[in-house]
């Protein structure tokens, strides 16, 4: 009999990468039954870029891909956090009243894997639920981020009940998947009993192709996913590109953008001609995207946020996975990353401005045998140990030792 998964989803969109495209994909392919119950906004589905289907994804629920999809209205749960620990605190399910968690109580099924730090408070309250009335089910926390993040300015109260929620919650969990090594520590420090595993966000293995860095005059940098007032700094962007075309020709390809293109600013007249604009496009279509770019940006405010400082993004290893080098601040998983494997260039500050990235980029386009190096020392890793087939791997013994125990 086929084991029985469900996916409990707050907020990230029911086509994200990791989730349904990564994730919910593979188990599907090695046999599981996978049901993921996500929010809508306002009575609509919403995509990667935080746009709805207004035309599409209407019912209730329908399956996609294999996948049954369940949805109901998203909630705003840290407005009543307090009630949240008190529940957690009174070791059983009856005050557990969201419907995410009266979704996932009837479905029965084996496996439930939460995606965020409120999804796993329901993913409690369902396990708690199951097992009074005797059925077994195993919980898994996938961790996509540190959370709560002490470096992040936060009323300290709040941090504290989410701390002690954590705390809490994690009892109940069976398994904690995460992004990067840091993290994984982080949980082993809460709990050094507590099975924890990395899997990366690493896509599937692009179509090999040969870099053409050798062969044009130009140096090309991409950034690939959202920019907004909290996520990849354009003004800053823009700026390092300014300054770097008064020494040499940078160009630049933005593959995605805004989610709200009101904020989407002009370019200057300065950079008229040297930034392509991609927009949002489908997540197979990235590596031909990809074919001609040098250099690939992420820029991160590790000063100010522990999971910054720990994050290693899907943007970095699709980076790798074009055979693209990686140019970053210092974040500390991804500078040992890079350091590790000789796949990119760190600039050794935790908050880095356009002048720092702009000396680094001359040096890079000065240097273009040790961009080339790099490239291939991208595609070399990625091949070897870090695309989706070997995370995939990881992904599968993880469910298979779950699933021995049930």
């Amino acid at each position: 009999m086929n084991k029985k998964v469900c996916f409990l989803v707050t907020e990230h969109p029911f086509l994200d990468a990791r989730i349904f495209k990564k994730e919910a994909r593979s188990l599907t392919k090695q046999g599981y039954e996978v049901t993921m119950i996500v929010p809508r906004k306002n009575g609509y589905l919403f995509d990667i870029d935080g746009r709805v289907f207004r035309n599409t994804f209407q019912s209730q629920s329908f399956n996609y891909e294999g996948i049954h999809i369940i949805t109901y209205e998203q909630i705003q749960p840290e407005k009543k956090i307090k009630s949240l620990l008190y529940n957690l605190r009174t070791g059983n399910s009856k005050r557990f009243n969201d419907p995410l968690t009266q979704i996932g109580i009837a479905q029965q099924a084996d496996i439930y894997h939460a995606h965020e730090f409120y999804s796993l408070y329901s993913g409690v309250g369902i396990k708690r639920d199951l097992t009074a009335n005797g059925q077994r089910c195993k919980l898994i926390y996938d961790s996509h981020e540190l959370e709560p993040d002490p470096l992040v300015a936060q009323p300290r109260n709040l941090l504290n009940n989410k701390q002690q929620m954590l705390e809490l919650m994690l009892q109940d969990v069976d398994f904690v998947l995460t992004v990067s090594k840091s993290i994984q520590s982080w949980y082993l420090d809460i709990d050094a009993s507590l099975p924890v595993e990395v899997i990366y966000n690493s896509p599937p293995l692009a179509p090999s192709f040969q870099s053409i860095q050798e062969t044009k005059p130009h140096l090309l940098i991409a950034y690939e996913g959202v920019i907004s007032n909290q996520r990849g700094n354009f003004h800053k962007f823009l700026e390092i590109m300014e300054l770097c075309n008064q020494w040499f020709d940078l160009r630049a390809k933005v593959i995605g953008g805004w989610k709200d293109t009101s904020q989407e600013p002009s370019l200057p007249p300065s950079l008229k001609g040297k930034v392509e604009f991609t927009g949002w496009v489908d997540y197979d279509s990235i590596p031909s995207l990809m074919r001609d770019v040098d250099i690939g940006w992420v820029d991160l405010d590790a000063e100010h946020s522990l999971n910054n400082r720990f994050a290693m993004p899907n943007k970095f290893f699709s980076y790798l996975n074009n055979s693209v080098p990686v140019l970053t601040n210092q974040c500390t998983d991804m500078e040992k990353f890079i350091e590790s494997y000789k796949c990119g260039h760190t600039v050794k500050k935790r908050q880095t401005t356009a002048d720092d990235y702009a000396q680094a980029l001359f040096f890079l386009h000065s240097h273009r045998d040790k961009l080339l190096e790099m490239s291939r020392q991208a595609r070399t890793i990625m091949e070897s140990q870090f695309s989706w087939r070997h995370m995939e791997h990881r992904l599968s013994k993880v469910y298979e030792r779950l699933a021995q125990d049930l």
